[in-house]
């Protein structure tokens, strides 16, 4: 069981990220190779057993939301020269940046909501002209729309009479007309053309002709974590690691009883009954010899001896989202360990992890970091296919994306996005190598793990295993 270490208490998680994470240095956290497996059990804080009730979790974000509205906002849209944002939203197609910038506990959007941030001459002013007032955005909000009696259209006239007094110079709306791509990321693109039409309709043509695209502040603000929030992902990574090794044992798992998807379902009705909940649905994949497959058939999903067992999991706390990939071994009768083939394989996935995390350097863009990372990596034999992208309000997030499984020389759009301080990242790839115990059949597997990119280096927030969770 865990929690042979001392809990890193919630009460002190205002802490600068810096601090936070040097007790978390990756020695800390990775077993060496020597080690048994039960020392990476061991080594967890018990973090599941901490998960905050629903009523400290919405004061927690409200918390680190105020201050990221104070902090991080301003300065995102100062470096990228915007003087005033408004996001537009309507109840039940909300613009996906909206939520990330409302208090708790509010589910959705309420009827037409607007919010206005202005980088004033007086000062940083957060604004709403919502249907029913800042009770439906939070404290730190101040209304100008107080008569309802005129309708929805005076919500555009209130926010073109505040424009039309500060005069501000560039106003950004979430709308990016030069995607020539169809799969990069709609979080700086959620206006709606209705609500775009209304806007324009209110404001004199001077100021149409001021709307610009707000896509790299609506990105920035969503990939830019605040030192709290840093420090909370040591805590969401230790739950992960506490929940997947519950799962990859026999606890959860008999060879030869346990299907791969009854432990799907566990690991989602677990998340479940923890009280948090999960951006996707939980995966195990069963990877097998060419002789056990012959012997059990391609479609069978029973557990068996001999297998390597690959999951796909991620949760979501506090505003926040992890996604994890570990591999288990299930022990043959009689074997003590997985096969040298599968733990060379493990020894492949680990020496790329340390080869992405040394490449990720500050204003280097995707593209960069992932040309390095493949050439490096192929010239150690690792066989690498790479994948890795931004986590935070998003499972896949808005930011720096490095490599997409389909796209190994060039990713367009966020690829071309620099890294910047302060962002943290779902470290995912693959790996592959022969395997003599199968015949030396190629077995490819796939790696995962959150790490944060700030002080000028990439480290993980809570380790990574370098050994196999074992199920005898």
């Amino acid at each position: 069981m865990p929690t042979t270490r001392p809990l890193r208490s919630l009460l002190v998680l205002a802490v600068v990220a810096l601090v936070a994470l040097a007790g978390t240095d990756p020695a800390a956290r990775q077993v060496a190779p020597a080690q048994t497996p039960l020392n990476w059990e061991m080594a967890r804080a018990g973090d599941i057993e901490r998960i905050l009730p629903l009523r400290e979790r919405a004061r927690v974000q409200n918390e680190i939301l105020e201050w990221r509205l104070d902090n991080i906002l301003p300065a995102i849209m100062r470096r990228e020269g915007l003087e005033m944002w408004l996001v537009v939203t309507f109840e039940y197609a909300e613009d996906p940046v909206y939520m990330t910038l409302v208090s708790q506990p509010m589910f959705s959007a309420r009827r037409l909501s607007i919010l206005l941030f202005h980088d004033s001459k007086d000062g940083f002013r957060k604004l709403t002209a919502n249907w029913h007032g800042a009770s439906t955005s939070g404290p730190m909000y101040k209304n100008i729309f107080t008569d309802r009696s005129k309708g929805a259209n005076h919500q555009f006239t209130v926010v073109a009479d505040y424009i039309r007094q500060h005069d501000p110079k560039t106003i950004g709306i979430n709308y990016a007309p030069h995607f020539d791509y169809h799969d990069e990321f709609a979080h700086g693109n959620g206006l709606s053309a209705f609500h775009k039409a209304k806007l324009e309709q209110a404001l004199d043509r001077k100021y149409v002709d001021r709307l610009v695209s707000a896509e790299q502040v609506a990105m920035g603000w969503y990939e830019t974590r605040s030192p709290r929030e840093l420090s909370l992902y040591r805590h969401l990574a230790g739950i992960g690691h506490d929940l997947i090794a519950e799962f990859f044992s026999n606890r959860v798992i008999t060879p030869d009883v346990t299907t791969a998807d009854d432990v799907r379902w566990w690991i989602r009705d677990r998340i479940n009954g923890l009280g948090l909940d999960t951006w996707f649905h939980p995966s195990i994949d069963i990877t097998r010899s060419p002789a056990d497959r012959k012997r059990y058939g391609e479609g069978d999903r029973v557990i068996r001896r001999g297998d390597l067992l690959h999951c796909d999991v991620g949760i979501t706390y506090l505003g926040l989202n992890t996604d994890m990939q570990h591999n288990a071994y299930v022990l043959r009768l009689g074997e003590t360990e997985a096969p040298a083939g599968l733990r060379e394989l493990l020894r492949k996935g680990n020496r790329l992890q340390e080869i992405h995390l040394a490449e990720m350097r500050e204003g280097r863009t995707g593209n960069d970091i992932l040309r390095s990372i493949l050439e490096r990596g192929r010239a150690e034999g690792l066989r690498p296919t790479v994948y890795t992208h931004p986590v935070g309000p998003y499972g896949h997030g808005s930011g720096t994306v490095i490599g997409m499984s389909e796209k190994q020389e060039f990713v367009p759009g966020t690829g071309e996005h620099p890294l910047h301080a302060d962002t943290v990242y779902a470290i995912e790839f693959s790996v592959a190598a022969d395997i003599p115990e199968w015949g030396n059949v190629e077995v490819s597997t796939g790696f995962e793990e959150q790490a944060v990119f700030t002080g000028g280096a990439a480290r993980w927030v809570d380790g990574y295993p370098r050994v196999f969770y074992l199920i005898r």
